[in-house]
């Protein structure tokens, strides 16, 4: 029991963290497994209430919010131990109750005084025997999806307004379930056939990709860990992501830039598809990243890649006007698309988000645009689902630049599965659509 304890208490103490520092919970949990040596059994239990608390906050408060109106202003840590405590009531099945409370109940000893331990006991206790309130009873359809699937108000709002009720309520409840981790075959090396056959004998459940034709799924353990990796046979990518490679459709010896490359997963992937011939100029802001592009280039034996700190939004004055056969950017942006990956963005992006990036994303496609030749591809896309950052920053350039048009012929080139989603010369996935990230594609011609 002790060990489930320390479980419990470091999951507190990591919600703890990242509400405090607003840190990236992946990066935190990593963090903690490793240097509290967490026994490989309870990495699971760890991971399911760090994620699954923070996944379910608002909701949680709003279960608790009845049941906390005498306690005094809460001390933030014993706020965090009555949400985990609640989730294990209400999500896990596998925990009963009283083992949940009692565990909860000794954290609060051993972290506070007697008050606090029998307070924690008496709201959990009284939470057993009256239930939770129930989330009927809010009115407003929005408020209430947004509660229900703890995402910010503003955000239900925007993505309802965008998409329809549906739709956005799709993509809030799916929001709320981890993603199956993703891997990118290294062609060059090896085909799908044979690098399945190799991560199942090392250990790994995987299966292929029923959407994209060089892309696996892992249903278990962490393929950034596996020989596999190592050796450069593949990269760890969203399916999202890999579409970029696709509606490019370069080809052989052709000059391709990637304005905005780090960590290199496009950058590498569009070296893949040219064979290893042409090259690649993979840029980025900074140094740091840029090393990582050059790490990922080194494992996947990938020598048509070259890489350079820089600010895309200066292109101009490094390269010649109409020198690159195909130019990719992919704009920095608010990241809503990726939720799933980082549940704490919900509560720490503000809509002013949305709309800060706009003018960055402008400039960069007016700053790429002169360096594309005639008759060139130019890609932009997103890992986010808003409009204002997706089709209305499009619609602007090609208001201003009469000789770029969309590429309507971009849809044959996409993956059969994909070919229904695509629209026009764009193309918008939700997560729902295949379970990968939100993400968005443009796909415009210099005529």
């Amino acid at each position: 029991m002790s060990n489930k304890k320390n479980v419990r208490e470091s999951a507190l103490n990591l919600l703890e963290a990242i509400e405090k520092n607003q840190s990236y919970s992946n990066l935190l949990l990593n963090n903690v497994i490793k240097k509290n040596n967490v026994e490989p059994k309870d990495i699971g239990l760890l991971t399911e209430l760090t994620y699954g608390t923070l996944q379910r906050k608002m909701t949680l408060d709003f279960y608790l919010e009845p049941f906390l109106k005498k306690a005094r202003k809460l001390e933030p840590w014993v706020k965090q131990l009555l949400r985990i405590t609640l989730y294990q009531m209400i999500y896990l099945d596998k925990i009963p109750d009283r083992a949940a409370i009692f565990e909860a109940v000794e954290i609060a000893k051993k972290k506070g005084h007697k008050g606090i331990s029998s307070m924690v006991n008496g709201v959990l206790r009284t939470i057993q025997r009256e239930g939770v309130p129930s989330l009927e009873e809010i009115k407003d359809p929005i408020e209430r999806l947004a509660i229900a699937t703890s995402h910010p108000e503003w955000l239900v709002k925007r993505w309802v307004e965008q998409l329809g009720f549906e739709k956005a309520q799709e993509m809030c409840e799916i929001n709320l379930t981890a993603p199956l981790q993703t891997a990118r075959v290294n062609t060059t090396k090896i085909n799908r056939e044979q690098c399945l056959q190799m991560l199942q004998e090392e250990g790994y459940q995987v299966e292929a990709s029923p959407v994209i034709p060089e892309a696996l799924k892992c249903l278990k353990g962490n393929l950034a860990n596996s020989n596999t990796f190592k050796k450069g046979f593949i990269t760890i990518q969203d399916e999202s992501s890999m579409l970029v490679a696709h509606a490019l459709g370069v080809g052989k010896d052709e000059h391709i830039l990637d304005a905005c490359a780090a960590p290199g997963g496009k950058s590498t992937h569009i070296a893949e598809k040219l064979s290893l011939t042409g090259q690649v100029i993979s840029l980025d802001l900074h140094e740091h990243k840029v090393k990582l592009i050059a790490e990922n280039a080194n494992r996947l034996g990938l020598n048509n890649i070259e890489t350079k700190a820089l600010d895309s939004r200066k292109v101009q004055e490094h390269f010649e006007k109409e020198s690159f056969d195909r130019i990719l950017l992919d704009a920095p942006c608010s990241g809503l698309g990726v939720m799933r990956r980082k549940p704490d963005m919900k509560y720490t992006k503000k809509e002013e988000d949305v709309f800060r990036l706009h003018s960055i994303q402008t400039d960069l496609l007016k700053a790429v645009a002169p360096l594309l030749k005639k008759g060139g591809i130019l890609v932009y896309s997103t890992c986010t689902v808003d409009d204002v950052e997706n089709q209305k920053i499009v619609d602007a350039f090609l208001a201003e630049n009469s000789e770029f048009e969309g590429d309507l012929g971009f849809k044959n080139r996409m993956p059969e599965a994909i070919q229904p989603l695509c629209k026009d010369y764009s193309l918008q996935i939700l997560p729902q659509d295949f379970g990968s990230d939100g993400f968005y594609i443009a796909v415009l011609k210099k005529n």
